[in-house]
């Protein structure tokens, strides 16, 4: 094992599937370092809970899943992304079936012919195949846990667990590494690197209300911008329709595949309404299924809904969703014989750091891969599962251009970097500021920039985080750093995208629904910021 960072080493920062996937392949190329804020287990990856969209049936094409894509992301989708993607999904399943991930096989009574492809495949909303293939509900953990497992193992990879980044490092518009904060002591170290992939992940927890768990805080879009990376495409949030409800527990994800195995949407009085929204009904996009229960929740002044899967067999529902069973059991819940009570939390950044199909940024040696990015497949709205499939294919891309500039003798350790200067600083800020700001924050961003949006609630929005950010940005030239008060630095920059990419944006489409602007402009164009020089 590597016993310390060295300049040459490949940095990769973030331990969700797209930094563990790139890392395992470039490991057997060349030495790897991979910084994760958190433990290797945790990260938003192991919360996804349906599945990975492929066309792995026979039954079902490419062209399908294209066309499917398209139709989700409402206009906006770059459509080489979206080809790009679905033509090589079935190889990234398949190496994630050599890696040991469990994915649940067909059984004779599943509604496809086992024959034909061996795992079960499930549907979800927007999706016109069984093109999900899923380990139970709980995929995203099988694949972490297998990937985990593998990267612990592999001699070529310096694992920097505990370990926030900072903010990128640049000479002449290339990026030549990160300084990053060890959690455990305090210390900020200079990571040099002749390339730097972010994989961090996306900003869920810019909402007060999100499926996401507590490291999603936008670090890799804000650590891009400030480097002078362009984004795209920030005001399309995508809330998730179904999250737990309950007074006590933090938010749970009840996956899509509860929908696409035929639960039903209901009303308080056990009445369903989908039909009046949309004929797809609970298999409608994920926009339009979560404006629906908001419309409902505000006709009907309630703070949540119900799923209902409970006319299923029970043990077709124990064993398809397990980890949801288990966990709504835990809580007096049991699903088999009762609804679900739901309501729509903020889950997953449609977009992110602009990126071509090589996973390449604006700025020369920095890769970014996963929800971080931007790569046009995901346009207005992301189609179901098609999230873990982005990250596996575009780690796959980065991968494949960096062993392409190591051929060409490009990958080389950058010249000596001067280390983090704290000359200037005092002890930290108190918790209570840096705690007040969060969730001030977001608050904001809930109540202003949701579901449903107003140009007025969103200039408002954009008033308090401009005065809460520069609040920050002063504390942020007086203290010593930790990693709450990074992240809420991050965050907040994060909010101001969101809310400018949404002011914008003169119409309604896809995630972001505009009272002022319902309708579409004839021409459907991405939302590109660009950072002053």
């Amino acid at each position: 094992m590597l016993e310390f960072h060295h300049p040459n080493n490949i940095l990769i920062i973030g331990g969700g599937i797209a930094g563990l996937s790139l890392a395992l392949k470039l490991a057997d190329h060349h030495p790897v370092t991979l910084l994760t804020k958190r433990g290797l287990l945790e990260s938003n990856t192991l919360y996804a809970q349906g599945g990975i969209a492929a066309v792995l049936d026979p039954n079902d094409s490419i062209e399908e899943h294209v066309q499917d894509t398209l139709i989700a992301g409402d206009g906006l989708c770059d459509e080489a992304a979206v080809r790009f993607t679905a033509t090589h999904g079935r190889q990234a399943i398949e190496e994630l079936i050599e890696l040991s991930v469990p994915f649940t096989a067909c059984q004779a009574d599943d509604e496809q012919d086992c024959d034909l492809f061996p795992y079960h495949l499930t549907r979800e909303g927007g999706h016109s195949h069984r093109r999900i293939i899923h380990a139970a509900d709980h995929t995203g953990q099988s694949v972490q846990l297998s990937l985990a497992l593998k990267i612990r193992q592999h001699t070529n990879i310096l694992l920097l667990e505990h370990h926030t980044a900072v903010d990128l490092i640049q000479r002449e518009n290339r990026c030549v590494g990160v300084y990053a904060l060890n959690q455990a002591t305090d210390e900020i170290s200079t990571l040099a690197s002749p390339a730097v992939v972010l994989a961090t992940g996306g900003a869920g927890k810019v909402y007060l209300y999100t499926s996401n768990p507590d490291l999603a805080t936008g670090d890799g879009i804000a650590m891009a911008w400030r480097a002078g990376c362009r984004v795209a495409n920030m005001e399309f949030m995508q809330f998730h329709p179904t999250v737990l409800y309950h007074v006590s527990e933090r938010a749970f994800l009840i996956s899509e595949a509860v929908r696409g195995e035929g639960g039903y949407l209901k009303r308080p009085d056990g009445s369903r309404f989908m039909h009046e929204y949309d004929e797809r009904l609970e298999l409608a996009p994920r926009d339009i299924v979560a404006r629906a229960i908001d419309a409902e929740m505000k006709k009907l002044g309630c703070d949540h809904l119900w799923l209902d899967i409970s006319h299923r067999e029970p043990e077709f529902v124990k064993s398809h969703f397990p980890t949801i069973y288990k966990r709504c059991l835990s809580l007096g819940i049991d699903i088999t014989k009762e609804p679900i009570p739901i309501v729509p939390a903020t889950h997953y950044t449609c977009g992110g750091v602009v990126t071509d199909l090589r996973a390449r940024t604006d700025l020369k040696g920095l890769y970014a891969v996963g929800e971080v990015a931007y790569t046009g497949l995901h346009g207005a709205n992301r189609l179901a599962s098609n999230s873990l499939l982005e990250a596996l294919v575009f780690a796959n891309a980065a991968y494949e251009d960096i062993l392409l500039r190591k051929a060409e003798a490009k990958l080389t350790a950058p010249p000596p970097l001067p280390d983090w200067d704290e000359s200037q600083v005092n002890q930290s800020p108190e918790q209570v500021l840096i705690a007040h700001d969060w969730d001030e924050i977001r608050r904001v961003m809930w109540d202003f920039v949701g579901i449903v949006r107003t140009e007025e609630r969103l200039k408002r929005a954009l008033k308090r985080v401009l005065v809460i950010r520069e609040e920050i940005e002063e504390f942020y030239a007086q203290y010593y750093l930790n990693t709450d008060f990074i992240e809420l630095r991050n965050l907040a920059l994060v909010a101001e995208l969101i809310v400018r990419s949404a002011l914008n944006r003169k119409e309604s489409r896809g995630l972001h629904y505009i009272l002022d602007y319902p309708n579409q402009l004839s021409v459907a164009e991405p939302t590109i910021l660009t950072p002053k020089k």
